[in-house]
């Protein structure tokens, strides 16, 4: 009898813990993963713009929230088609063998109400990192089309040589090692009942 009643309340606080959360669904046009790269003397910029996945927000304690991302390598702009295309090939990012990036929330330190620490598993050219970075949750508002959206940025700084690509090895390379991310993601509100896909 005291397992059934242990096992019962296990399963009350489980529940409770995700009856806190607020699922969305990434909204991939208006979302981006921004990117900024050494490049000679300067450095050149661009952005994946196609980003999919869900996000489990639990405001009063964001340590019970979670994230899963997905984002289409082909989807890469630099605001110059020509470069785009060559950034694709083999030579960069292989899109053709690896078309997609993927995160997965593991862990979450919030250091106040709407700012904390992220870390999971991310996967890029093949190669799986455990990663952590700063969020910040930027906001909660209905939209213009009766829906009801949340916000949140994020920051991290990528090395392209720990994740299997070679010309920052090469000597004298024009492209270099350090990758700076932003992210900004949107994310519309599901109904309790819909499941994410």
């Amino acid at each position: 009898m005291k397992r059934i009643l242990l096992s019962l309340a296990l399963i009350a606080i489980s529940y409770a813990a995700y009856a806190d959360q607020e699922a969305y669904r990434i909204d991939d046009s208006h979302s981006f993963a921004n990117w900024t790269i050494r490049h000679v003397a300067s450095k050149t910029s661009g952005t994946f713009s196609d980003i999919k996945g869900k996000i489990l927000i639990d405001r009063s304690n964001l340590a019970n929230s979670s994230v899963e991302a997905k984002i289409n390598v082909l989807s890469v702009n630099s605001s110059h088609a020509k470069r785009d295309e060559h950034i694709k090939k083999d030579d960069y990012l292989d899109a053709a063998k690896f078309s997609e990036m993927t995160f997965i929330s593991n862990k979450i330190v919030a250091t106040n109400n709407t700012e904390g620490v992220l870390t999971g598993t991310f996967t890029l050219h093949g190669v799986t990192k455990q990663i952590s970075f700063p969020f910040k949750v930027l906001g909660f508002g209905t939209d213009p089309w009766g829906g009801y959206r949340m916000g949140l940025e994020a920051h991290t700084s990528l090395k392209a040589s720990d994740f299997g690509f070679t010309w920052p090895l090469k000597p004298n390379p024009s492209v270099g090692d350090d990758i700076e991310v932003t992210l900004l993601i949107e994310g519309v509100r599901l109904p309790a009942e819909k499941p994410i896909k």
